[in-house]
């Protein structure tokens, strides 16, 4: 994933952690993370879509987490924002009449399927709760 998506929304939930006595509102998460409001919305829409955040509307609105950070796994948090694969994709078609070309897609798709088990694995085995407690 080349995208900031995972970083800005573990940033998100990070602070929702640690400020869970209270409703965040997307300006105040923007300027901690020091991006538009707009993005940071964007985030949380799609945070709340995957069950991770919640939201109360009105004058006394703001964010909360969805559920205990203990029950959050960063796993969860790479699933609901991973768009493409990690390691990406060709963008061009190869030679198929080439020993390596008309094989090399379907070899490099093993390889880069074998990789992003072992990041969602070893992301698997933290919460948000352990993560949260670097920052105390």
């Amino acid at each position: 994933m080349t995208n900031g998506r995972f970083s800005i929304s573990l940033h998100i939930l990070t602070l929702l952690e640690m400020l869970s006595d209270e409703l965040l509102t997307s300006d105040y998460i923007a300027g901690s993370i020091n991006i538009n409001p707009v993005l940071v919305r964007k985030e949380i829409s799609n945070l709340k879509k995957h069950g991770l955040v919640e939201s109360k509307e009105g004058k006394a609105g703001g964010y909360a987490l969805a559920k205990p950070a203990r029950q959050i796994r960063l796993s969860d948090v790479y699933q609901a924002v991973r768009q493409a694969p990690l390691l990406g994709t060709a963008k061009n078609s190869p030679n198929p009449s080439c020993v390596v070309g008309k094989q090399i897609n379907k070899h490099l798709d093993a390889l880069y399927a074998d990789a992003e088990d072992v990041v969602v694995k070893k992301l698997g085995k933290t919460t948000l709760a352990d993560f949260a407690r670097k920052f105390a």
